[in-house]
C-alpha cells in the first residue's frame, strides 16, 4: 500500500482534543452549570471536539462517507464516519460535489485525510454507576476499528475514546485492558495518545480522559 505526503502527528490531534474538552469543561465551571461534561450525549461532544481541532488550525467535516461506499448513487446511503480532519484548515477533496466545478486546489485527498470515529463513555451517569460502562467499552469501539480498517483508502484512521471516571487509576487500568483485548482480536494499533483533564464532581466522575488510538497499516 502507497504511502500518502501527509504525516499524521497523533499527539498533536490528543492535545487538540483535550484541549477543546479542557475549554468546555472551564466554561461549565464557569456557568456553575448543573450539568457537566459527563452528562452530555457523545453527539453533544462532537462539537466540543472539533472545536479543539479547529482551535488547532485543522479542518474538520462532521459525519463523511466513508471512501469505500461512494460508489453508492444515493448520497444518503452508506456509513459514515465521525470526524474527517485535515492539516492546515484546507478543504476535503469530494470529487462527488465538484462534477462541473473546479476544486479547490488545496483540497486534501480523502486517502491524506484522517478519519476518526469517537466513542463517549462514562463511568457513572446520570442513573448512578453506569452497569453499561464495560460492555459499552469494549466492542461499540472495537467495531469502529474495524470499520477504519476494512476501508483500503483509509490510511490514517484512529478511534477516539472519551472516558469519564473517578480517577486516572482507573482510566489507565480500563484503557489497558481494552487496549489487550483489542491485540488479542487482531486489530492493529499503533501506542495510543492519552490525555486527561480534571472535572467537576457532579456524578462521580471527576477526570475526563481522551485516548486515540491510530490504527496501523502496512505489512503485517
Amino acid at each position: 500500500m502507497t504511502t500518502t505526503a501527509i504525516d499524521w502527528r497523533w499527539d498533536d490531534l490528543a492535545d487538540a482534543l483535550a484541549a477543546g474538552l479542557r475549554a468546555a469543561a472551564a466554561d461549565v465551571e464557569l456557568e456553575q452549570a448543573v450539568r457537566g461534561l459527563d452528562a452530555r450525549s457523545e453527539l453533544e461532544l462532537h462539537p466540543v471536539l472539533r472545536g479543539g481541532l479547529q482551535a488547532a488550525g485543522y479542518g474538520v467535516a462532521a459525519e463523511v462517507r466513508f471512501p469505500r461506499d461512494r460508489v453508492l448513487q444515493r448520497r444518503s446511503e452508506g456509513v459514515r464516519c465521525d470526524m474527517v480532519v485535515t492539516p492546515g484548515g484546507r478543504p476535503l477533496a469530494d470529487a462527488a460535489e465538484q462534477i462541473g466545478l473546479f476544486a479547490p486546489e488545496d483540497a486534501v485527498a480523502l486517502v491524506d485525510a484522517a478519519w476518526l470515529e469517537v466513542k463517549v463513555v462514562a463511568q457513572h451517569n446520570e442513573r448512578g454507576p453506569n452497569r453499561a460502562y464495560a460492555s459499552a467499552l469494549q466492542r461499540p469501539v472495537w467495531k469502529d476499528i474495524d470499520k477504519l480498517a476494512a476501508d483500503p483508502l483509509i490510511l490514517h484512521g484512529a478511534a477516539v475514546l472519551v472516558l469519564f471516571t473517578t480517577d486516572a487509576e482507573v482510566a489507565d487500568h480500563d484503557l489497558g485492558v481494552w487496549s489487550s483485548g483489542a491485540s488479542l482480536r487482531g486489530l492493529r494499533l499503533m501506542p495510543r495518545e492519552q490525555r486527561s483533564l480534571a472535572i467537576g464532581d457532579r456524578l462521580g466522575n471527576r477526570l475526563c480522559t481522551v485516548a486515540v488510538f491510530p490504527l496501523e497499516r502496512g505489512p503485517a
